[in-house]
């Protein structure tokens, strides 16, 4: 869950809430403001910020006004225009509706691109390079959309299986040379959760695909890599940017992948397709050349 959504629910006093109010109604402005400015407009004591960022299981004010901030910064980056629930009006001519669309998919993109954290996205691709079998756990609706990346892998002699049935046999017949993959838009899914106890008795490394925000999965994964996080669970029209954030970095992942090994994978590709795609092509654009790999 974000921050920003923890900070609206219940359980904060009067003086709590008041602060709170400010913070959102301020929000950049706080930026360069200390406690005791912020508890003198707020007419509180400073000693109710340092309450609100206890209840919130922070150490300390300082540590909660930076992810407050973070928070804020990342909400009103690039989606200022367009609704990722409602992306689209009901008396929207059809080219107003396509050109909405596509341009929700460039800030998708550019939003997913904003939350990878070098770091992680560097461990991620070296888990998935080192692992002997990787398994993708999560909701069918998001394993559907998971088959391009393994037939990519499968190309480059990637083991990749999707895990559709039989999760649970799935997880405890895996090992430390497995990296068991776990896709989570909530990050609180009960089916993926319920699997977590299976890996770690097995040592297999968990690599998280989840929201922003303290989650239990995120919690739990050896590495994590952050899904744009705009969308409401229901009232939507469709999943358009969860879906196409978890594309997005699925094809990362398989390029880091890819580039470890750049000219090895590239001439078995070419090698493994040049033997068994045999279709037949009319135009020049899609004639092949003969490829300095092979």
């Amino acid at each position: 869950m974000l921050l920003t959504e923890k900070m609206k629910q219940d359980g904060f006093s009067p003086s709590e809430r008041d602060v709170i109010d400010y913070l959102f109604a301020e929000r950049e402005r706080i930026h360069d403001q200390t406690m005791k400015q912020i508890a003198a407009a707020t007419y509180t004591h400073p000693s109710i910020l340092s309450r609100i960022a206890a209840k919130l299981e922070f150490t300390g004010w300082v540590e909660l006004k930076e992810q407050f901030l973070e928070e804020i910064e990342y909400l009103n980056r690039h989606f200022s225009d367009i609704d990722a629930n409602e992306p689209f009006a009901a008396g929207d001519q059809l080219m107003v509706v396509a050109n909405k669309l596509a341009a929700l998919k460039q800030m998708t993109i550019e939003d997913t691109l904003s939350l990878l954290d070098h770091e992680a996205y560097e461990q991620a691709v070296t888990m998935l390079s080192e692992a002997r079998h990787i398994k993708i756990f999560s909701a069918i609706h998001n394993l559907s959309l998971c088959h391009d990346f393994k037939s990519k892998m499968n190309r480059i002699g990637k083991q990749v299986s999707l895990c559709e049935v039989d999760a649970e046999f799935e997880a405890a017949n895996s090992d430390e040379t497995t990296c068991a993959l776990l896709i989570s838009y909530t990050g609180e899914s009960d089916y993926t959760l319920g699997l977590i106890p299976y890996l770690k008795k097995r040592c297999v490394p968990m690599l998280a695909m989840t929201s922003l925000g303290e989650n239990a999965i995120s919690s739990q994964a050896d590495c994590a890599l952050r899904l744009t996080t705009r969308e409401r669970l229901y009232s939507k029209i469709g999943s358009f940017t969860s879906n196409d954030s978890i594309h997005c970095l699925l094809d990362l992942l398989y390029a880091g992948v890819f580039s470890k090994d750049y000219a090895a994978n590239m001439a078995y590709k070419v090698h493994i397709s040049k033997r068994f795609d045999h279709r037949k092509i009319s135009s020049e654009v899609m004639q092949e050349e003969e490829h300095p790999f092979t």
